[in-house]
């Protein structure tokens, strides 16, 4: 894996998240915990709402315009149809947060 440091773990707010812009588009990195970080797209599959504006409980996160709930760790959406959001790999090494960026080089801006 070729890990990529998107910044320090204090940069992202307990239960909030921030974007990085990757070649594939805005990833949300959310944090739930005090070092408990997931990394997923940011896009709601329903209206393409911004979950990094989303609540995030637990390990999950609700999209702001029409209370989708999505697992952080699979990307399963929770109570609707079909609805799923890519999820990537995502580390936190000596206080920065690391972010798989094999995928992420893969896709085109």
């Amino acid at each position: 894996m070729s890990w990529i440091d998107i910044g320090a773990l204090d940069d992202v707010p307990l239960r909030g998240a921030r974007l990085v812009k990757t070649r594939l588009g805005c990833v949300a990195v959310f944090r739930t915990g005090e070092a408990e970080v997931f990394a997923a797209s940011n896009a709601c599959p329903h209206k393409g709402g911004p979950l990094s504006e989303g609540i995030v409980h637990g390990r999950k996160v609700t999209c702001p315009l029409h209370n989708w709930v999505f697992d952080l760790e699979t990307g399963e959406a929770q109570g609707a149809d079909d609805g799923r959001i890519d999820t990537y790999k995502v580390r936190v090494e000596d206080g920065r947060v690391l972010l798989d960026g094999a995928l992420l080089m893969k896709g085109a801006a």
